[in-house]
């Protein structure tokens, strides 16, 4: 095997211009989708034309060695996976080639991304019609392969009533152009037709979503003999796509959403078909146990979301009150305004995500992820779908395209043992002659694959399936494209992706509450769905900003998550925890945390990756920057006691000097060195003059954070200055332990002798450690912050933590990584960021009005971890009008002064946070709530962020009447060097 590779490789490469990668990384990327099934290819190609494709194809067929035809790698039935060479379309093949509004048409290539087709289309009032909950990250080539359809099917149909040509290679060179009329049929297959007219008239189901198995009845001369309209959902079995001709349809100039609430499922499936003679653009169907409590949804155990357009927006709400006046329904609701609608569309969309953890936590799988029935028997056979669930022991969550009578849903199924995948086999034989029974489609949209393949015969019977077979054979002889799909498949409970992973749990250093401790069902999480690879956010959304800087698969939370369940199998990757490969994929990796709530299934890449560098570097060399990053709280509180931060300051600024520094110290020498605070925020708070305080007020620990503390004290004084005035009483944590009888306003009564030598001991999120993977002393670093705080923990006092990064650091690391300590959690709880400490004990402030613009970033952590609701209600509150933007500022921590990681920093500020501060007026407020934030503000824009606390500050001070934070000179906060 190993001679094969090294020659195929060999070939490749010298015929092909595209990329050719055998390496551990590239394969380890592709050897899943977002189904159950794991293959591990030989190799990966990444085709820069048609010509590249007939090149590597021919080398493969001389050696033998399958091809699989890769888009975004969203298929769910396991059909973009394969042990040969894997065409990766989505790097070169990529483009749209035309788009001609006369002719409603445009010309793609198979890897082009369908959001940047409706964008194309857009400005012209057109828009291709299918759109998958996929849509920001699937491939036009894989909707054709899989003849995809979306949530606007009742409307304008599925892939294949979009298509008007296929450029089409086979696997011996053949290159074809599909089209009706039999144009472009490989050789054989009109007689093939011909010969078996009867069958192909009377053997498929009559439904709006009949995906499964071979379209050989688009074939018939009575519709078209459209070989292109065949061709769609082949799943890459028949040709290799390179071109296509689609249709676009006029897209509605406004739009109205009808949510209508009936009693449960079964209910609202009922209602879908009659809704159908009124025209609507979507007709989709959600139980409760996929809507989260907090959404804004008419009262009801399931909804329809009813989508009507018009060409204004009263015509659109029109017709959606008519769709209501229809219904009957529990309760309705209408809704116009775009951002609402987008919130509710998302989470329908992210339903494919969501769907995959039970109420309870327990994991659940596709596998019968879009059996289709004809609308009007989708009530009954929801009934007896749950029946049969139940029968088996089994759980799931149906939701779907209820007007297409098409059900998508997640099943609790174990797949983890023998016993586990017995049932998983028996319930889908079951399920299949229950679908059959309606005269439904096993698949209703995703394609057979492996998953149901095996279980075609149960709806077309032999005969059909034979003529299936026969049909492969005209188009792919050597059967050497996408083998064991579809037709001659693999068998249904073969190749599972969980097979190959410990049954016993790793050991490791963080608890994984949600995964039962199990850092393997932590990783199995990533289920393919792919969120992570949308090339734009939009909205306050984070994920993934390292993969929209490179474009690059290994540097998504999908193929880190991939890369990790190699590692974790040890075929593939088989060093571990050492593996140099998994290494370099999670490098790249800001710890941003968009994932954990940008995922749907809520990966936690920072926090997965802090684990990996734990155990890779445990024993070993770490990098400089561990030292001199991982470590800053060491070294600034040292800076601190020595009084030396006004000649720390001097000698950065000597430029060799500083260049050494950066160079020793692991930092990139694009970088300035951050000047430090001459006086610290804590050597100011205990030198200050305390103002008067009314004695009712709450008390709160002010949480002197690494940042405040020693590089911008500011932030902390208008944070005091700002509390104070909101009626609250402001106390620092203890700096020396305490005993239980201690009194005061959080200082020491009781001190340990060995901290006069070491200076006092002060708490820490322990964020630094945490972030470079150097865990066991993170977690000492706690141990001591909780023996410092446990007094103020025992009277519950709140804790106001200004940095988001570290606020997000104690609500998650701390509790998760000490999940052994009880009064992790007791502190974890009582962490608040400014905002909320305001809204919650001092309702009745009211801040000094502003009234200007802001401009800035939602912080990513904020975002992920603490939630910005109550910073809104606190901007709106002090006039401060407009919204932040979203993504990541790409400085993170310590990642964007990382040598080698300054390109992909900077990338990831252009894309919303600099844009979004060069457009803003002159008078506008730049709020960056983070240290890292404002500091990227500072060294590559030149403008001086503030957080909202000090924004206030000012405005208290001047009545509201002044320019605080409105743009001007910055360079690292210097006023702090001065403070």
């Amino acid at each position: 095997m190993a001679e094969l590779e090294t020659e195929l490789e060999t070939e490749l490469r010298a015929a092909v211009r595209g990329e050719v990668a055998f390496d551990v990384t590239s394969r380890a990327l592709t050897t899943m989708d977002a189904s159950n099934y794991r293959r591990v290819p030989l190799g990966v190609v990444a085709p820069r034309d048609a010509d590249d494709v007939a090149a590597a194809l021919a080398v493969c067929r001389e050696h033998g060695v399958p091809v699989v035809a890769r888009g975004g790698g969203t298929s769910i039935a396991g059909q973009a996976t394969g042990t040969g060479v894997v065409l990766d379309f989505t790097r070169h093949m990529d483009r749209l080639l035309s788009l001609d509004p006369g002719t409603s048409t445009a010309v793609v290539q198979p890897g082009l991304v369908l959001d940047r087709l409706q964008e194309a289309a857009a400005p012209h009032g057109l828009r291709f019609g299918p759109d998958p909950s996929t849509h920001s990250r699937c491939t036009l080539g894989g909707m054709i392969g899989n003849n995809s359809c979306g949530s606007h099917s009742v409307a304008w149909g599925t892939t294949a009533d979009s298509v008007r040509e296929l450029g089409v290679l086979t696997a011996r060179g053949e290159r074809l152009r599909l089209g009706r009329d039999w144009a472009g049929a490989p050789e054989g297959l009109r007689a093939l037709v011909e010969g078996d007219l009867a069958r192909l008239r009377t053997g498929f189901p009559e439904l709006p979503r009949r995906i499964s198995g071979y379209a050989l009845d688009a074939l018939l001369p009575e519709n078209g003999a459209d070989v292109a309209r065949s061709f769609c959902g082949s799943e890459g079995t028949l040709g290799v796509l390179t071109e296509a001709v689609v249709r676009l349809v006029p897209a509605p100039r406004a739009r109205a959403l009808a949510v209508l609430a009936y009693a449960d499922e079964s209910a609202a499936a009922e209602a879908a078909a009659g809704l159908l003679p009124l025209e609507p653009l979507t007709v989709e169907g959600m139980a409760a146990d996929l809507v989260p409590a907090s959404a804004a949804l008419p009262r009801g155990g399931a909804w329809l979301f009813v989508e009507t357009g018009g060409e204004s927006a009263g015509e659109a709400r029109a017709r959606a009150e008519a769709i209501v006046r229809a219904a009957d329904v529990v309760d309705a609701a209408v809704v116009t305004d775009p951002a609402g609608q987008r919130a509710l569309w998302r989470l329908r969309e992210d339903a494919s995500g969501t769907a995959t953890r039970m109420p309870d936590g327990t994991e659940a799988w596709p596998g019968w992820e879009d059996c289709a029935v004809p609308p009007h028997r989708l009530g009954a056979y929801l009934r007896e779908f749950r029946a049969l669930l139940a029968a088996h022991g089994l759980r799931g969550a149906p939701y779907g395209h209820f007007g297409d009578g098409c059900i998508h849903v997640r099943i609790d199924f174990d797949m983890l043992g023998e016993a586990g995948v017995g049932r998983f086999r028996r319930f889908s034989e079951e399920l299949a002659d229950l679908v059959v029974a309606h005269g439904g489609s096993l698949s209703g949209e995703h394609g057979d694959g492996q998953a149901r393949a095996e279980l075609l015969p149960r709806m077309y019977g032999q005969e059909t399936v034979r003529l299936f077979e026969r049909a492969k054979d005209v188009w792919d002889p050597d059967g050497l494209l996408n083998p064991g799909m579809l037709v001659r498949p693999a068998p249904l409970d073969a190749n599972l992706r969980f097979a190959v992973l410990p049954r016993e749990p790793v050991d490791v250093a963080f608890g994984y509450p949600a995964d039962g401790g199990d850092f393997a069902a932590a990783v199995r999480r990533c289920v393919g769905v792919a969120k992570c690879r949308t090339t734009s956010v939009s909205g306050s959304a984070v994920m993934c900003p390292s993969f929209r800087a490179t474009g690059a698969e290994e540097h998504s939370t999908r193929g880190r998550a991939r890369l990790l369940h190699e590692m974790l199998a040890g075929e593939l990757v088989t060093d571990g925890w050492r593996s140099d490969e998994v290494r370099d994929a999670l490098d790249l990796c800001l710890a941003c945390k968009g994932c954990r709530s940008d995922c749907p299934v809520g990966v936690d890449m920072a926090t997965y990756k802090a684990e990996f560098l734990h155990h890779h570097y445990a024993g070993r060399r770490r990098p400089a920057a561990h030292h001199s990053m991982g470590r800053l709280p060491r070294w600034l509180r040292l800076v601190d006691r020595t009084r030396t931060a006004g000649l720390v300051n001097a000698l950065a600024a000597v430029r060799p000097l500083a260049w050494l520094a950066k160079r020793l110290g692991g930092i990139a020498p694009e970088r300035r060195l951050p000047r430090l605070a001459t006086r610290t925020f804590s050597r100011w708070w205990e030198t200050r003059e305390r103002p008067a305080v009314p004695a009712g007020g709450e008390r709160v620990v002010l949480w002197p954070d690494t940042f405040t503390e020693h590089l911008s004290p500011s932030v902390g004084r208008a944070a005091v200055r700002v509390l104070e005035a909101a009626g609250l009483r402001v106390a620092l944590p203890p700096t020396v332990r305490m005993t239980p009888s201690g009194r005061g306003e959080g200082m020491a009564v009781a001190m340990d002798p060995l901290s006069v030598l070491r200076g006092r001991e002060r708490v820490c999120c322990g964020l630094t450690y945490v972030s470079t993977g150097q865990l066991d002393r993170a977690r000492a670093v706690l141990r001591r912050t909780l023996d410092l705080m446990e007094p103020l923990l025992e009277r519950d006092t709140p804790v106001v933590v200004l940095e988001p990064s570290c606020a997000a650091s104690l609500r998650t690391d701390l509790p998760e990584l000490l999940h052994d300590d009880p009064r992790a959690r007791r502190l974890a709880d009582r962490v608040l960021t400014f905002a909320e400490a305001l809204q919650r004990y001092a309702p009745g402030w009211a801040p000094p009005r502003i009234g200007r613009p802001a401009v800035g970033q939602t912080h990513c952590h904020q975002h992920a971890v603490l939630g910005d609701e109550p910073d809104r209600r606190l901007r709106e509150a002090a006039g401060l009008t407009g919204g932040l933007s979203g993504g990541c500022c790409g400085l993170a921590g310590n990642f964007g002064f990382e040598k080698g990681h300054y390109d992909v920093s900077v990338a990831c500020a252009e894309e919303q946070l600099l844009p979004a501060v060069r457009d803003a007026g002159e008078d506008a407020v730049v709020l960056a709530d983070g240290y890292s934030c404002r500091t990227q503000l500072a060294q590559l824009a030149g403008v001086r962020g503030r957080h909202l606390a000090e924004v206030l500050a000012d405005a208290l001070g001047n009545g509201g009447l002044g320019r605080p934070g409105a743009r001007g000179p910055a360079g690292d906060e210097r006023d702090e060097g001065r403070a």
